[in-house]
């Protein structure tokens, strides 16, 4: 099979073609402190200010519309009628406390490593021998995607689980996301984040223990998994980096699908060139121009329509749930994580993360060292085929396909997620 291969000059060329997409967002209401001992671990509980959840709705009702899209789908982007729906939701109804309080609800911590103050959430399971797991949260999101499985994971019998399906769950927020603190310097990438991710779980004690992700969660597990740094015995992911770097060349390239790919390798190579020539519009211009997007640091409804608009099957449920039509998430929840994006003024110290990463294989083999677990949710961006998981992890310990679920599985199917979960670390238990 001939390698597709890209001058670093012509790649940029061909992505900046398309790379200009500009909606909008942010307004800050909480200062990030620093901590002088690197190494403490400060308690920390959020309340927004009112006068900033005031501030929000106004600016809401304020909006400055567009015309209606020219095509009856949303091939133009998120649509008219979904974002005036939500709009609306957002200003009457939604209550930002809500969530708070059940954020609140958890034991919430702040430490400093290499200069930047790391937010978490830590909960420890009464059961003995739990095993302590670190879960790595995406873009466009937050910790808020990861709540709905703290409870099952750390509680398994009362979720219809075991004693020893237990976990020690820590939930940290990605640094320019949430409550932690926003780079001053360049160099936080997937690999850096990795690397603090094991200094966290060191300091919280721990000696060993087990890692997952999806989404920018994803690589950053996978990065985790190349470290292999000593006491992680394993890994799970829900966006396998698996696809060989020819066959990702050519579906990037737009070619049509290499010979001799089975019935799922053709499914997988489908799905993510459709992602590469329609769906990741964003990535491009975070990417390359980040800090351009001053939008979404100015107006609720331009951030909301950017976070909205991350891949085609998750903007589907989104907009069906606007629509009266919930299934997994609710209006609250996709409000909930862009409301704490808003809050906080994280929605470009999060975007520079695609460029810091820029140029990096996302779905491609990273060289893993460590067991790994694997689950693939059918709207998923592509669906991992076994045969690409087996050879990009040489150490996979548990492949399975579940009936429902899509890119953001623990917040849209979190009772499924928390059973893959059990399941994938199951062997690595002592």
């Amino acid at each position: 099979m001939k390698t597709i291969k890209f001058n670093k000059f012509s790649l940029v060329s061909f992505l900046t073609i398309g790379a200009f997409m500009m909606f909008g967002t942010g307004f800050s209401q909480k200062k990030q402190t620093t901590s002088t001992d690197t190494e403490s671990i400060r308690p920390f509980q959020y309340h927004a200010a009112q006068a900033d959840l005031d501030n929000l709705k106004k600016r809401i009702l304020a909006t400055n519309w567009p015309e209606k899209e020219t095509v009856q789908d949303a091939s133009q982007g998120v649509q008219l009628e979904t974002m005036k729906a939500l709009a609306k939701y957002w200003a009457s109804t939604y209550d930002w406390r809500k969530i708070e309080k059940k954020l609140n609800s958890y034991p919430n911590y702040i430490t400093n490593i290499d200069g930047l103050d790391i937010h978490f959430i830590q909960v420890k399971s009464k059961h003995k021998n739990a095993l302590p797991l670190i879960i790595t949260h995406g873009w466009p999101g937050s910790i808020i995607e990861q709540m709905k499985i703290i409870d099952p994971l750390v509680n398994p019998t009362a979720y219809g689980g075991k004693g020893e399906d237990a976990f020690d769950v820590v939930i940290p927020s990605m640094p320019g996301y949430g409550f932690s603190g926003k780079p001053t310097a360049t160099g936080w990438g997937p690999e850096h984040i990795a690397k603090a991710w094991d200094i966290l779980m060191k300091r919280l004690g721990y000696t060993t223990y087990v890692a997952q992700g999806g989404d920018w969660g994803a690589i950053v597990v996978d990065q985790q998994g190349v470290q292999a740094p000593q006491g992680l015995l394993a890994i799970h992911t829900n966006m396998a980096g698996v696809i060989p770097d020819d066959i990702n060349g050519a579906a990037f390239s737009g070619l049509p699908a290499p010979a001799g790919l089975s019935t799922d390798e053709k499914l997988a190579y489908d799905r993510v060139q459709n992602v590469y020539q329609k769906g990741i519009a964003y990535g491009f211009q975070l990417g390359l121009r980040p800090q351009t997007m001053y939008g979404i640091a100015d107006s609720p409804i331009g951030l909301a329509a950017y976070f909205l608009d991350h891949d085609a099957r998750s903007y589907a449920l989104i907009s069906r749930v606007f629509q009266g039509q919930s299934e997994g998430l609710t209006k609250d929840d996709v409000l909930d994580n862009i409301t704490l994006t808003w809050l906080t003024n994280t929605g470009i110290s999060g975007a520079r993360l695609y460029w810091e990463y820029w140029g990096k294989g996302y779905f491609t083999v990273k060289g893993v060292k460590v067991p790994v677990a694997v689950s693939v949710f059918p709207d998923e961006l592509y669906p991992a085929p076994k045969s690409w998981a087996e050879k990009a992890y040489p150490k996979l310990i548990y492949y399975n396909k579940v009936e429902k679920g899509g890119h953001f599985a623990a917040w849209e199917q979190p009772e499924i997620f928390t059973n893959e979960i059990r399941a994938a670390f199951k062997s690595v238990r002592k």
